[in-house]
């Protein structure tokens, strides 16, 4: 059975075949990058710079403010633990993934800093203002998702950004399900610090994420340990990126990033946000007429290439279960985003379909068609089918 991945918002499955030349490469050739002056070590370093400003020069950031991180989670917790002192408030929005929401509230807990949740409207000139309302004199920054990785709700970021300058407050985008996706720039757009997965639209391997920084708010580092550099001192580096980055970077993923990324450049932010839009909207179309789907998405407001659905009469791990056997990948339930699915009010979540470059309409069309049959299964045999579905978890 030919299996068809449509779990991309996850990680991007299959990688581009010169990421996996890449890696094999990396694996074959290259060391530790800044440990020694040996011949290994010194094209380790080469290419994991070449990597960074790839990177940089993709985002429109500065090099040594590019830093490597294990995953946009990571990236997100270097900022917000790096940068919030106690006393102070933030703000995020109540469509935040886990990675955001769960930091902050483990520091409010602690009773260090404050949080304020802001509700995303379908109008971006209303999420505005609601983000607007919520500034306090000890705001200390905003954390919000570029794009909701429920939904693909694209959220008003560069206002957003223009609203935290005027006040002087840090804005954190998680860019995880909008890099590679839409035309993002830490300068053009705003952004004092931008983290971002490198294994999903950036078509990286997994273990990868960014951190980049416009250095307004400088980010204390959460570990000390091994650079390569200043090793005499006690003290962690104070320059960038080496004050982020502690130990054996993940080499083989830079190389992979680096090759993504190329990947990307060559098919354009553009381009592939048009085929996998494309592809989303065939999807909704298909399933437009079936009123037991209901599909998250709303007239009149922009997404990321993302859809959120659910089918009457069947949880959407049971259905996802269903679709799993007929050889789709789809992936159900919270997806990390307990807030995202409070405010839908999909308790038990949803199924996502996240297309990629690699995704295909023949796919998309089969995908329906599978949909279709098996509401019609539902409608003829429901509580059977559903429990047999239930016993497959």
């Amino acid at each position: 059975m030919v299996i068809v991945n449509f779990d991309n918002a996850a990680t991007t499955y299959p990688k581009p075949p010169e990421v996996r030349q890449a890696v094999a490469e990396a694996v074959a050739k290259y060391g530790n990058a800044g440990r020694g002056g040996h011949a290994i070590a010194e094209r380790t370093s080469e290419m994991v710079y070449h990597a960074r400003e790839t990177v940089a020069d993709f985002f429109n950031a500065k090099v040594e403010n590019t830093i490597f991180t294990l995953n946009c989670t990571h990236a997100l917790n270097l900022a917000i633990q790096g940068i919030l002192k106690p006393g102070d408030h933030v703000i995020i929005s109540d469509l935040e993934h886990n990675s955001v929401y769960r930091p902050v509230a483990a520091l409010a807990k602690a009773g260090k800093i404050s949080y304020s949740i802001a509700q995303v409207s379908p109008d971006d000139a209303v999420t505005l203002q609601h983000f607007r309302a919520e500034i306090r004199p000890n705001t200390r920054a905003v954390i919000c998702t570029i794009a909701s990785n429920v939904t693909g709700q694209i959220l008003p970021y560069r206002e957003i950004a223009q609203l935290c300058r005027m006040h002087g407050i840090c804005f954190i985008a998680d860019g995880a399900q909008a890099c590679g996706i839409l035309p993002l720039s830490l300068e053009r757009d705003g952004m004092n610090i931008l983290c971002t997965a490198g294994h999903k639209g950036l078509y990286g391997i997994t273990g990868t994420g960014v951190l980049m920084t416009d250095c307004a708010f400088p980010i204390q580092p959460l570990m000390q340990g091994g650079t390569g550099s200043a090793s005499r001192s006690p003290e962690q580096p104070e320059f960038l990126p080496d004050r982020l980055e502690c130990g054996t970077l993940n080499v083989i993923g830079a190389a992979s990033l680096c090759a993504g990324i190329s990947f990307v450049k060559r098919r354009t932010v553009q381009g592939l946000y048009r085929h996998e839009s494309r592809l989303c909207e065939l999807f909704c179309q298909a399933l437009r007429d079936i009123p037991e789907i209901t599909i998250y998405r709303k007239p009149g407001v922009s997404y990321v290439p993302i859809v959120s659905f659910t089918v009457d009469g069947a949880s959407p791990e049971t259905a996802a279960a269903w679709l799993s056997q007929q050889g789709f990948c789809l992936r159900a339930g919270l997806h990390c985003a307990p807030l995202a699915h409070e405010k839908l009010g999909t308790e038990d979540g949803t199924i996502r379909f996240a297309p990629s470059a690699f995704s295909r309409e023949t796919d998309t069309l089969r995908l329906a068609s599978s949909l279709k049959n098996y509401v019609n299964i539902l409608k003829n045999q429901g509580n059977l089918l559903k429990k047999s579905g239930d016993m497959l978890q």
